[in-house]
């Protein structure tokens, strides 16, 4: 089972038609939506493969409403209750890229994970949002090192430039040096500004995660993986057609990779007991989470259910 811990969020989703207009009004759409990188991750990899949610909304009817949202899609969701639910206002422009407003709320709230939420993982997911405030972070760092000490595997996303930069550079760095998971993902500028992989080629800080399989994600361009004790090798991204909101993406991607990460163990592909990544596994959980993303590119809220 993959657990996924962190933000379950109400989305604010705001289309602007045209340019935002500074001090006057604007035409947009707007519509309400259940959010957050790691419910996103949870609802998308549901269908695919047995997930559990884990994290913390308000005390109110939204985190109650939230919570059974995402249990619909098939997430066994656990959640604690404290505090107000987080909002998250999108603006999303003619191309389909976002600017988000994040107020995080009770999602920063989590300040245990019970032994019996932790029943069953064979791995665990955490956005680096998780670690910016408390007690969430505290939370999340003992849940990861929990999994892992029971034997199962474990994964961070950077989540985004902003979110590093607010957090540290190094704090990060050094945080994951100690966590040592079995994969980090990020996009192209959240790997260079790490220091992971700049223009193709492992970074001046790769070194220092000697254990992990650092997966890069450039777009419509190819992914990078990039595994411990190996060159460096990139798997191509299927063309989309029309992009319709970019939101999701990512965590889409995530979704499908670990689905098909998990399936590999479970089915005995992947080499070696420790949960260490084969080079034929990593491509193709790279190739499904491409699928995963597409469909969410090309159809906002799509299921990312294989047919």
């Amino acid at each position: 089972m993959l657990g996924v811990l962190g933000d379950l969020v109400e989305d604010v989703v705001v289309w602007v038609a045209g340019p935002l207009r500074h001090g006057t009004d604007s035409a947009a759409r707007v519509f309400r939506q259940r959010g957050g990188s790691a419910a996103n991750v949870a609802a998308f990899a549901a269908g695919q493969c047995p997930v559990r949610f884990l994290g913390c909304v308000g005390d109110d009817p939204a985190g109650g409403g939230l919570a059974a949202e995402l249990a619909g899609h098939g997430v066994d969701v656990r959640v604690a209750h404290r505090g107000r639910t987080g909002s998250i206002v999108v603006l999303i422009d003619d191309e389909g890229e976002r600017t988000m407003l994040p107020d995080r709320g009770a999602a920063t709230l989590l300040e245990t994970v019970p032994d019996t939420w932790l029943d069953g993982l064979t791995h665990l997911h955490v956005p680096a949002y998780s670690f910016d405030g408390e007690p969430v972070g505290t939370t999340a760092v003992d849940a990861l090192r929990r999994v892992r000490s029971a034997g199962g595997t474990t994964s961070l996303d950077a989540s985004s430039t902003g979110m590093l930069e607010g957090f540290g550079r190094e704090r990060f760095l050094a945080l994951a040096e100690e966590l040592a998971p079995t994969l980090l993902f990020a996009n192209r500028s959240e790997s260079a500004y790490l220091g992971l992989l700049v223009d193709g080629r492992p970074g001046p800080e790769r070194a220092r995660l000697a254990a992990t399989t650092v997966v890069t994600k450039s777009g419509a361009e190819a992914t990078t993986i990039d595994v411990p004790g190996e060159s460096p090798f990139t798997v191509p991204v299927p063309p989309v057609g029309e992009v319709r909101d970019l939101t999701g993406a990512g965590d889409a991607f995530a979704a499908g990779f670990l689905a098909a990460f998990l399936d590999a163990r479970l089915t005995g592909t992947e080499p070696g007991g420790s949960g260490a990544p084969g080079v034929p596994v990593l491509r193709e959980a790279a190739a499904r989470g491409h699928r995963c993303a597409a469909r969410v590119l090309a159809s906002p809220g799509a299921s990312c259910a294989e047919d």
